[in-house]
C-alpha cells in the first residue's frame, strides 16, 4: 500500500488541467456504459462493448489514482473529484466537480460532498504571491490556468 499523498489547494489546482481531461474521458465512457447497459439488459454483463467501457474506466479511475486523486462520482453526472489535504491539522478531502474552474471547497472525511465548506482564500494563493483563485480563468472553458502549466499536459 502506498503513502497518502496530501496536497495542498494549490498543489490540486495545478493538476486540473490533466485530471479534467481525464474526467471528461470518465464521464464520456460512464454515460456509453449506462446507455449501452440498457439497452442491452441480462445481456450486457456478456457484451464485448460493456467489457472494454469497463476496462476503459478503470484505466481512467487509476490515472487519477496515480495523480493522487480519486472520482467519487458513480452516476457520471457530476464528475466528483476527491484530493487528500490537511487543513487547520485536519485531514480532508479538497472536492472539485468538473463544471468547476478550480478547487474551491473541501468537506471531511465522513461529510461527503453535501459537507462542502469553502477553502480559506489564504489557501488558494500561491505562496509568495497576492494570487489565488482568480488566477483561474474559466472564460475560454478550459479552466486552464491564465499562466498555463506546461508540465501537467502531458495527455
Amino acid at each position: 500500500m502506498s503513502d497518502i499523498r496530501y496536497f495542498t489547494p494549490v498543489e490540486a489546482n495545478r493538476t486540473l488541467p490533466l485530471v479534467k481531461r481525464i474526467v471528461a474521458d470518465i464521464q464520456a465512457s460512464g454515460r456509453r456504459l449506462r446507455r449501452l447497459a440498457g439497452e442491452l439488459g441480462p445481456a450486457a454483463a456478456d457484451d464485448a462493448e460493456i467489457r472494454k467501457l469497463i476496462a476503459s474506466l478503470n484505466e481512467f479511475f487509476e490515472e487519477l489514482e496515480g495523480i493522487g486523486c480519486s472520482y467519487k462520482d458513480p452516476n457520471f453526472n457530476l464528475g466528483l473529484v476527491d484530493f487528500p489535504a490537511v487543513i487547520d491539522g485536519e485531514e480532508v478531502l479538497l472536492c472539485w466537480r468538473s463544471d468547476e474552474p478550480a478547487v474551491t471547497h473541501y468537506h471531511g472525511p465522513m461529510e461527503g460532498y453535501q459537507g462542502r465548506k469553502r477553502i480559506p482564500d489564504e489557501l488558494l494563493r500561491e505562496p509568495g504571491t497576492d494570487q489565488g483563485e482568480e488566477q483561474y480563468d474559466d472564460s475560454s472553458g478550459t479552466g486552464e490556468p491564465v499562466s498555463g502549466d506546461p508540465g501537467r499536459s502531458a495527455r
